[in-house]
């Protein structure tokens, strides 16, 4: 699983990477501004559509790990089930959240922000029942 999280890592650095060098390449070629705006509107379209992408895998990963901790929670102890069923619910809150954020940019409603926060938690939902997982 820490081979696929780093894979994940390097894509998204390579991502961002790709992101400012087209930006700057954008803003230093010898284009009218019309064909500038469009080209950044197009772009913005881009990393639109692969914020949702990370998403959907995020909460592929989330399911996965859903299903392991519940048949891990069967077998353990009652304070070690009380753990894992708050990591479990916290993940299943974070799910929801995030199927709601991914409705809303195919929608077309989403707000960057939103899309930003619903990574960032559903990355600690999949890392905080990871490590549950592995305990």
């Amino acid at each position: 699983m820490a081979k696929n999280n780093s894979g994940r890592k390097w894509a998204l650095g390579a991502l961002i990477a790709g992101a400012a060098g087209y930006v700057g390449g954008i803003l230093t070629a010898p284009k009218s501004g019309k064909e500038t705006r469009e080209d950044i509107a197009d772009k913005a379209v881009d990393v639109k559509n692969d914020t949702r992408v990370e998403l959907e895998n995020l909460q592929d990963d989330i399911s996965d790990l859903l299903a392991k901790a519940k048949a891990k929670a069967e077998s353990l102890g009652s304070q070690a089930r009380e753990e894992i069923n708050e990591a479990v619910l916290r993940a299943k809150d974070v799910q929801s959240k995030t199927s709601v954020i991914l409705k809303a940019m195919k929608a077309g409603e989403a707000e960057d922000p939103e899309l930003n926060k619903a990574v960032k938690q559903a990355k600690q939902a999949k890392k905080n029942l990871s490590k549950y997982l592995k305990g």
